[in-house]
């Protein structure tokens, strides 16, 4: 389409509709010197043969964000750009034959109205009056959502690539990326077939090629192609054009379907299956329009599961099998934003969606390239959430396979998946399997969520929470908070992320990113965020300064690549950033008897006069060196122990032998999810986000307005949300999350975290409420499309007065 140029402020790699979309949306923002390249012609890698499924409901808040935004955006493309993108607003079907799906549909019932998305819950009869040419006899509901649809693959590339043109971006074709050159860590050039390209950016939107485009960066990009095919069925009799028809995705049957295109007449069928393939090419769309034979063996059941679906398959053949390759990822989400190379992003891993969240995924790359932050939280999508072991392809391929097999199950929460684990193992592991230890996985290391030998100390009369929050669940969590309040816990807290940061900058580095005032003493401790230029949390820490110019920077399992990315992103070359996540481990200690037992086995003095509340002090806990911080995050007294790696071991039987006779007990998560619930302690990927601010959530005390940081212009003054404590009347019913409240009988925000507080003994949620919402107010919160009463309440709702924490 154009000649390639010598330079250019960014190349975008791959003229799919996630290339084209980057492309036009930073030409939207100024950036007009782009060049898109694309090895053959547009949309013909994996595009091209995309089902075109846009279904706006998805299980977090920014990628439906991403996809509403994307289906205005299509709406509109026609009069933006002239040509039609083959939009087809006809409304989606999801069915449910099961009473756990229909569990489900009212679960995205609750989900769609914090959304602001319309999802009405259908009788079968009404969802065949929507498409009689449904078999409704084993459907017991179905959602409508009037918003969905689907379009035309190719129409959409092009609208956008024709609108980014407009907007003066050079898109060439018939051009193969050979080389991206780097220095110092940063990205200089694009060489191709034709010539070189300069350039300070480049996003590489190349599909299933995108791991080899990485490559050529010196960047690991955990794609996985993986086979999925679809058939387009022949006509239908007497049933005229099929395009306008909603589409239907029946999970339970693993199979989805919608009208095709005119002449066809028939329906497009498509589906997952239970034993997928990969495609194990190293140059994956080296050839354009790249399909597969067909598998119909591995088809089988999705077009047996049609044809009971629709009778009128029953009489009918196959007119087209299109199988053909998609990018996958090991947790099945996006992975989008910039990689350790600065100026080297990605956008790319759309898990068969990408048509959907195309035009979403162009807004947010777009803006997170030009302003330094996007409008919505990408964390759960951002391509820093993997560490090292990403980089294996076996690795990344084991968990994307299963993730693919079970693409349609019901998801509950604090479900586990055994697929690639176990990976990372804290030192404590060989005592686990002894206390029957239920483990959970997070960012590869393996953690005790309970431990099953607690479930006999349990209280006479302990329940599980009524519905799916009991689903995942033991009574030993129960007796684990018990024995915390009561006596002590020990928790394996070793995977938290620990990053050291060095040198003569430090402070002002860290004075400049933290909203509290970490120039505080030697051995100091200062709780605080880092923000970014909208004032949204990037960061949720704690800071000890271990020496005047070191300061250890500890922060949650899955933050530290991202974190420390953060902190390099904006350091000097006075100040080095290290990950020493793996040479130590964290035991932590909490409870009333948590001094008596710790204090014989180190010659310091743990008074309140000699370690205070929020300090870091060396010590030995017997023979142990250890880093010892009086903090917790369970609102109990006590101390997290961070021992090098080779030690952590001897502590925790150290630990376990002095705590034995006072009744101190080994702990896991979920124990901790209670505690800090009833303590009003905020999470960061719930509670905080990067769309979220301090002052808002409640932390106003812990952000020092009196210095300069990154992003304190943007706080509020007066907020007009704030994080609210809620209490709800039946403490069987418990907020998973994304539930919405009612104030006064109008929505007024949703569920960020909830569950239950074991030693108040209630329901506890968090929700961004209106400011003026006091406590004492009534509000109602939808628990699977079932309004519940509930009150707002003064928080702390645990030792409100802190006096078991300072004891």
């Amino acid at each position: 389409m154009s000649e390639l140029p010598a330079a250019a402020r960014a190349v975008v790699i791959g003229g799919g509709v996630a290339g084209c979309s980057v492309a036009y949306h930073l030409a939207r923002l100024g950036w007009t010197d782009v060049v898109l390249l694309e090895q053959h012609d547009l949309t013909d890698g994996t595009t091209w043969h995309s089902a075109g499924f846009v279904g706006q409901l998805r299980s977090t808040v920014s990628q439906t964000r991403m996809i509403m935004y994307s289906s205005g955006l299509y709406a509109e493309l026609r009069t933006l750009t002239g040509l039609d993108p083959g939009w087809r607003g006809v409304g989606g079907l999801r069915l449910a034959t099961t009473p756990e799906r229909v569990e489900e549909l009212r679960r995205q019932v609750s989900s769609a109205t914090t959304y602001g998305l319309e999802l009405d819950l259908l009788t079968p009869a009404q969802a065949k009056e929507r498409l009689p040419l449904l078999n409704v006899d084993d459907v017991l509901a179905a959602g409508w959502l009037p918003g969905d649809g689907w379009l035309e693959p190719a129409q959409l590339g092009a609208a956008l690539a024709a609108g980014a043109s407009a907007l003066g971006v050079r898109i060439v074709t018939g051009v193969r990326v050979t080389g991206v050159e780097t220095a110092a860590g940063q990205v200089t050039a694009v060489v191709t077939t034709e010539g070189r390209i300069t350039c300070e950016v480049v996003v590489d939107a190349a599909g299933a090629a995108a791991g080899r485009v990485g490559r050529l960066a010196g960047v690991d990009i955990p794609i996985v192609p993986i086979k999925h095919q679809y058939v387009v069925t022949e006509a239908l009799p007497g049933a005229g054009s099929t395009v306008d028809i909603p589409t239907v995705r029946d999970p339970d049957r693993i199979v989805y379907f919608r009208g095709a295109p005119a002449p066809s007449g028939g329906l497009l069928v498509g589906g997952y299956v239970r034993d997928p393939s990969l495609w194990d090419d190293p140059d994956p769309l080296s050839a354009p329009r790249t399909l597969f034979e067909p598998d119909l063996d591995k088809f089988a059941e999705s077009w047996g599961n049609a044809r009971h679906r629709v009778p009128a398959l029953r009489t009918l053949g196959m007119d087209r099998i299109v199988h053909g390759p998609e990018a996958f990822t090991p947790d099945g989400e996006f992975l989008l934003g910039e990689t350790p190379v600065r100026g080297f992003w990605v956008a790319a891993g759309f898990c068969v969606h990408g048509l959907a969240a195309a035009g979403g995924v162009g807004k947010v790359i777009a803006e997170w390239i030009v302003d330094g932050t996007p409008e919505w939280d990408m964390s759960t999508m951002d391509v820093r959430r993997f560490g090292a072991h990403a980089a294996s392809r076996t690795w990344a391929a084991t968990k994307a396979l299963d993730g693919y097999s079970r693409y349609y199950d019901i998801v509950y929460p604090g479900q586990e998946w055994t697929a690639g684990r176990p990976l990372r193992r804290s030192p404590v592991w060989p005592r686990l399997s002894s206390l029957d230890a239920a483990l959970g996985e997070k960012a590869g290391w393996e953690r005790a969520n309970w431990f099953g030998a607690n479930a006999a100390l349990a209280a006479p009369g302990v329940t599980a929470p009524r519905g799916w929050a009991g689903r995942n669940w033991s009574p030993a969590i129960a007796a684990e908070v018990a024995a915390t309040a009561t006596a002590a816990g020990l928790f394996d807290q070793s995977s938290f992320a620990k990053l050291d940061v060095r040198g003569p900058g430090a402070l002002g580095l860290l004075q400049r990113l933290c909203a509290n005032d970490v120039d505080r003493a030697v051995g100091s401790l200062t709780y605080t965020s880092m923000l970014n230029t909208r004032g949204g949390v990037e960061a949720d820490l704690t800071v000890a300064r271990l020496g005047e110019a070191h300061f250890r920077i500890v922060t949650s399992t899955a933050s530290g690549v991202r974190d420390a990315a953060w902190i390099r992103r904006h350091a000097s070359c006075e100040v080095t950033v290290d990950d020493v996540t793996s040479a130590f481990g964290c035991l932590c200690l909490w409870g009333p008897s948590s001094r008596d037992i710790l204090q014989p086995l180190t010659d310091a003095s743990l008074s309140d006069a000699d370690f205070p509340f929020m300090r870091a002090v060396r010590l030995t806990v017997g023979p142990v060196p250890v880093l010892a911080q009086r903090v917790t995050f369970v609102g109990e007294l006590g101390w997290e122990l961070y021992a090098p790696a080779e030690y952590t071991l001897t502590l925790w039987d150290l630990l376990m032998t002095a705590g034995a006779p006072a009744g101190l007990r080994p702990g896991g998560y979920r124990a901790i999810d209670s505690m800090r619930l009833e303590k009003g302690y905020r999470v960061w990927g719930s509670d905080l986000t990067t769309d979220t601010d301090p002052i808002s959530a409640g932390l106003g005390p812990f952000v020092d307005l009196s210095k300069d940081f990154i992003g304190r212009s943007a706080l509020p003054g007066t907020p007009s949300r704030t994080l609210r404590c809620l209490v709800l009347d039946d403490p069987a019913t418990v907020c998973l999350g994304g539930e919405p409240v009612r104030v006064g009988g109008v929505p007024s925000g949703r569920v960020t975290s909830g569950g239950f507080g074991y030693r108040v003994g209630a329901s506890i949620a968090y929700a961004y409420l209106p400011a003026s919402t006091a406590a004492g107010t009534p509000v109602e919160v939808s628990v699977f499309d079932r309004w519940s009463p509930a009150v707002v309440r003064a928080e702390p709702l645990y030792d409100p007065k802190m006096l078991r924490v300072r004891a």
